[in-house]
């Protein structure tokens, strides 16, 4: 049998996916639901040997049709494997797509095996097995080390769980912001004066800065940002926020107002009024997929590295948030337009004229794509395409999938 590999991933939670999940589909009995016992001796089978998660789900996908749905309302992906053996670099959003059609399903199937005394993590080595109670597809997790042929020591140490998208993917958001919003804006220090008031901040100067609205501790990390373009929504012009510039990053030295820090990398020269932001984003990644509960309907309005055609993994600003009842992990299907083009088959006594009067048609829009929210403001989000299927640009449609 292929033994799991135990090998690094990132670290994050996804207690969610058992605490929070919906309800179940309903089941023919009401009864308490009897969970098959694991097979202690199967470890399970890699899906396409190497690859992750994603990849057997892309591979799957474009070999055969989808089947519809026949399950309860939670249908199966083509070629759903029996078991999977979860590997470095998969993440939440992969693993459903090997197993759903529809990821965001994958609360109504989780069903944790009642021996573990922690289940609300996916570690690599873990064998997740497709098993039916009461008619109802159910996916139960079984360690990895509940599934042994042979006596062994684990060498290492447990690996971090997998997350819900890809954490390297939201990184340089993370840690050097582009689009800010207003709030964002609102609470940041600024650069007050450099010392020996250099006209331009560089590498290795140091500078001043005021206006912190959380307490300020020597070491921290804080990214040097000029404020640039305004950022509007494209439907009623409203500011949002602003695009941002990276200018550098310093690290506070000596608290105090102002308080004083030193410029460990610069890409441009700072100035003074130059915002101070922190290092680093808190953004969750132990949601799980979901449709948003309310209708939404917005745009992709904002490329967080200045692009112009995005793709898979990219982080986009989207001019709807929380008060549209946007929430972390939340998914959204991705439209592009349909073009106007001409009718120009000849009607009557049309017929033979210079086509002034011949129709423009609309074409339907076509979904290119899926769009998942990890990070919410009042009135925009931030979120990352998961799937492309041809090119996205900005001003595209989101809307509940």
């Amino acid at each position: 049998m292929h033994r799991p590999k135990i090998l690094l991933v990132l670290s994050a939670s996804i207690a969610l996916i058992a605490g929070c999940r919906s309800e179940s589909p309903a089941t023919t009995s009401t009864a308490p639901v009897a969970i098959p016992e694991v097979n202690n001796t199967v470890e399970g089978t890699v899906v396409g040997d190497d690859r992750t998660a994603m990849e057997a789900a892309v591979d799957a996908g474009q070999t055969q049709a989808a089947p519809e749905a026949a399950t309860g309302g939670v249908p199966l992906a083509p070629n759903a494997p029996d078991t999977y053996v979860v590997k470095r670099g998969d993440t939440l959003w992969g693993i459903a797509k090997v197993f759903l059609r529809d990821p965001w399903y994958w609360p109504e199937i989780w069903q944790v095996n009642p021996k573990i005394q922690n289940p609300h993590r996916i570690y690599p080595g873990d064998t997740l097995r497709l098993v039916y109670i009461n008619g109802q597809p159910r996916i139960l997790l079984q360690r990895g080390d509940e599934a042994r042929v042979e006596p062994r020591v684990r060498s290492q140490p447990l690996e971090a769980a997998i997350t819900t998208i890809p954490y390297d993917s939201v990184a340089a958001f993370m840690s050097k912001p582009l689009v800010l919003s207003k709030e964002e804006i609102h609470c940041a220090a600024y650069v007050l004066s450099s010392l020996d008031e250099h006209e331009g901040i560089a590498e290795g100067n140091v500078f001043y800065a005021r206006g912190f609205c959380q307490p300020a501790a020597v070491g921290a990390r804080y990214n040097v940002v000029r404020i640039g373009d305004e950022l509007r929504d494209p439907d009623d012009h409203r500011l949002l926020g602003y695009n941002g510039i990276y200018a550098g990053t310093g690290r506070l030295t000596r608290t105090g107002d102002p308080a004083t820090l030193i410029m460990t990398e610069s890409n441009r020269e700072a100035e003074p009024g130059d915002k101070v932001i922190p290092g680093s984003v808190d953004v969750p990644l132990d949601f799980a997929p979901s449709p948003p509960r309310s209708k939404v309907n917005g745009r992709l309005m904002a490329i967080t590295d200045g692009v112009s055609v995005i793709g898979q993994y990219q982080v986009v600003a989207i001019n709807r948030g929380a008060r549209d009842g946007l929430v972390p992990g939340n998914v959204l299907a991705i439209y592009e337009s349909g073009e106007t083009v001409i009718d120009d088959e000849k009607h009557g006594f049309l017929a033979g004229s210079a086509g002034w009067f011949q129709p423009k048609i609309r074409l339907p829009e076509e979904r290119v794509g899926t769009y998942m929210v990890f990070k919410t403001f009042d009135r925009m989000s931030f979120g990352l395409i998961m799937e492309a299927k041809n090119i996205i640009r900005l001003g595209y449609r989101v809307e509940n999938p």
